[in-house]
């Protein structure tokens, strides 16, 4: 293998702090002992940290956020998975199309996707605010757990399904107890992006958020509007340590790299 030149080790050098340095400049503020946000802190403490996790507000959207994302992510997957086994194994009338249509979500800004769920969903058909940020992120959420399961479907062989219903399994039977199993590093990976992906929502959960129910990363918008301490930062330290570790553990267990 070639050595790389210095050119290309300093440019390397220059991308990896331009991507990595906002969250290194956050993980010190949030460990910072002083009254208001600043870098570099003058002292450090795990007094922000400690404080965070006693904040009713960030509790309480804690746990909206994981209800939304949870629920979000299994109702996307029952869609999705059914999707995404009908445009690999049949011929679906307008495929492409509708391949398109499943990547809307992805190429339209959230700020459009997000007033349009909000015409929709809240103005037109009034529904409750967790029910339209549970329809909201499933929505968003839908063209991923397409595209993961698509790709492990892609690696496996066609006629093992058809060998099932050829030994007398109907073709439910054969996607429940050939090829879902087959899948499932797949399924698990769709499920952890779209899970990721729908708790760290803000354009579209900006939209459909009401009074008194919140999504987290909304809570630390309105949170940093009145405060300038460093909870945000120490809270923002906890998201992303959490994030890592559960992308890291998914890549080591089950490969997501393989299939996103």
């Amino acid at each position: 293998m070639n050595r790389l030149s210095r050119s290309a080790l300093l440019v390397l050098v220059l991308a990896l702090a331009f991507l990595v340095g906002p969250f290194v400049v956050i993980f010190l503020a949030g460990f910072s002992g002083g009254e208001s946000l600043k870098f570099p802190p003058e002292s450090y403490s795990w007094r922000w940290v400690l404080h965070v996790l006693e904040v009713e507000a960030f509790q309480r959207s804690l746990a909206t956020s994981l209800w939304v994302g949870f629920g979000s992510t299994f109702c996307a997957l029952a869609l999705g998975v059914p999707v995404a086994y009908a445009l690999s194994r049949f011929q679906v009338p307008g495929r492409e199309w509708v391949r398109t249509a499943l990547t809307l979500p992805l190429v339209v800004p959230g700020i459009i996707v997000g007033l349009a769920l909000l015409n929709h969903m809240v103005l037109l058909y009034d529904l409750p605010v967790t029910a339209s940020l549970l329809v909201g992120h499933t929505a968003l959420l839908l063209p991923y757990t397409v595209r993961v399961v698509s790709s492990s479907l892609a690696n496996l062989r066609v006629d093992i399904d058809d060998a099932a219903v050829t030994l007398g399994a109907t073709r439910l039977q054969a996607f429940f107890k050939v090829v879902l199993p087959n899948i499932r590093a797949g399924v698990a990976a769709a499920f952890v992006l779209a899970f990721i992906t729908s708790f760290n929502q803000v354009p579209v959960s900006l939209f459909l958020t009401g009074p008194g129910v919140s999504t987290l990363p909304i809570e630390m918008m309105a949170y940093m509007e009145t405060s300038y301490d460093p909870s945000i930062a120490a809270l923002s330290t906890l998201l992303v340590v959490f994030t890592i570790v559960l992308v890291a553990l998914t890549e080591k267990v089950l490969g997501i790299s393989k299939y996103v």
